[in-house]
């Protein structure tokens, strides 16, 4: 397994469509968490996500004590999706090239050969919420010093949890984009089907359960309402219900949402593992 988590790193690194992904991602993040809010700040302009908010609220959500509130605003939706792509891609590209059945019927068991490829993920997922979190730290000491503010660190037990809070929600997301790459065989139907279903499909159905009280149950233990959930209990939305950061919402408490998200990522994982194991590769 670890040969096999070796070579499969090997591959993604190589593979510009990792990077290109994770850049725009990183890129993401620091527009829309801090180039855009400090530009309304310092211009004095509003927008879809500043309006209505005081400037010395937003200023101090540009601090560095505001990191663990922030952290994973934007994991949920916009994060998620991406790392659902790299999980679909890293799966999935190994059936439209043919080398998982190289692999499999050359090198190891299936299952060692699928756990070296989880871990590949899972050491790319735990690299970008690092880099997210470097990013996030650089710029927040860089407009606190231009604007002459002391520099305020939050607590290691916030900064904790919500770290952990965003390696667990890219993981589930990563985890579900495997299993989606995996059960299509196709890198370009899972992204397609992935997409799909974190940016419109769970949007539309939380549409319909706010009509349909029925439907609510449903869209209330969603994957999505899960990590979005988790974010807003980490203080993420701007507002009360969750409408001031896309994706981010205010429907399950923090433990609860939790265990909801860690138990998607590991069944995703397990359906994954199961099906690579008893199915045909060719």
């Amino acid at each position: 397994m670890a040969a096999s988590a070796r070579a499969e790193l090997l591959r993604l690194r190589a593979w510009p469509a990792v990077w290109v992904m994770v850049s725009v991602w990183l890129l993401l993040n620091l527009t829309f968490t801090y180039v855009f809010n400090y530009v309304a700040y310092a211009t004095g302009s509003t927008s879809f996500a500043t309006e209505g908010v005081a400037s010395d609220s937003l200023l101090a959500e540009l601090m560095p004590s505001a990191i663990p509130q922030i952290f994973t605003g934007g994991m949920p939706m916009f994060g998620g999706a991406i790392m659902f792509i790299l999980g679909a891609l890293a799966t999935g590209s190994g059936f439209g090239w043919g080398t998982w059945k190289t692999v499999l019927t050359q090198g190891p068991g299936r299952l060692a050969a699928f756990g070296g490829t989880l871990a590949a993920v899972a050491t790319i997922v735990t690299g970008v919420v690092a880099a997210t979190l470097a990013i996030d730290v650089a710029a927040s000491v860089l407009i606190a010093s231009a604007e002459g503010q002391s520099i305020v660190w939050p607590s290691l037990g916030a900064l904790a949890e919500s770290v952990g809070a965003g390696l667990l929600i890219s993981g589930m997301w990563a985890a579900g984009g495997v299993l989606v790459g995996v059960l299509t065989r196709s890198p370009a139907l899972a992204v397609g089907l992935g997409l799909v279903w974190s940016l419109v499909v769970e949007n539309l159905l939380r549409g319909v359960g706010n009509l349909l009280s029925g439907v609510e149950y449903v869209t209330n233990v969603l994957p999505g309402t899960a990590s979005g959930s988790l974010a807003g209990a980490l203080g993420a939305a701007n507002e009360p219900d969750g409408d001031g950061t896309p994706g981010v919402l205010t429907v399950l408490d923090g433990g609860p949402a939790a265990l909801l998200t860690a138990a998607y990522l590991v069944a995703f994982v397990v359906v994954a593992a199961v099906l690579m194991r008893r199915r045909d590769v060719a």
